[in-house]
């Protein structure tokens, strides 16, 4: 039997070989043939499969989403506006904890700015905190 070992394909995605097994487990990528030994072998496919995932992960895609995005990229039939659709709902969801984290940003320095930091009890970081 050809192909790799999982973690030849390991190397070769930049994944570590339990997240490759969890995306087999959970259906994300088919599950490998098996020697006669019953070790795991891939074929050139996984390679490609995975890179896919591993890039939309890295975009911050939840595991649900990159199933669909790997759905769409299989078919053939497609309308390229599912995909936008699907990437625009994310950009969405990424603006808006953007927008969060912002928001925390300067309500943080605003109250760094106003602690004294010194010897004094006194503390507006733990005021704000206690506030109800």
């Amino acid at each position: 039997m050809s192909g790799f070992t999982i973690g030849e394909l390991a190397r070769r995605t930049g994944l570590p070989a339990k997240t490759i097994r969890y995306y087999e487990e959970t259906g994300l990528i088919p599950p490998a043939e098996r020697a006669g030994n019953g070790y795991r072998r891939y074929g050139d496919r996984a390679v490609h499969l995975l890179r896919f995932v591993k890039r939309a992960r890295d975009l911050g895609f939840s595991v649900h989403d990159v199933g669909g995005l790997l759905a769409l990229w299989g078919d053939d039939t497609r309308e390229s506006a599912e995909v936008k659709a699907l990437a625009a709902r994310h950009l969405a969801d990424i603006e808006t904890k953007i927008a969060g984290l912002i928001g925390m940003r300067d309500t943080l320095r605003h109250l760094v700015d106003k602690c004294h930091g010194d010897g004094r009890p006194d503390c507006p970081i733990l005021d704000d905190l206690g506030m109800e």
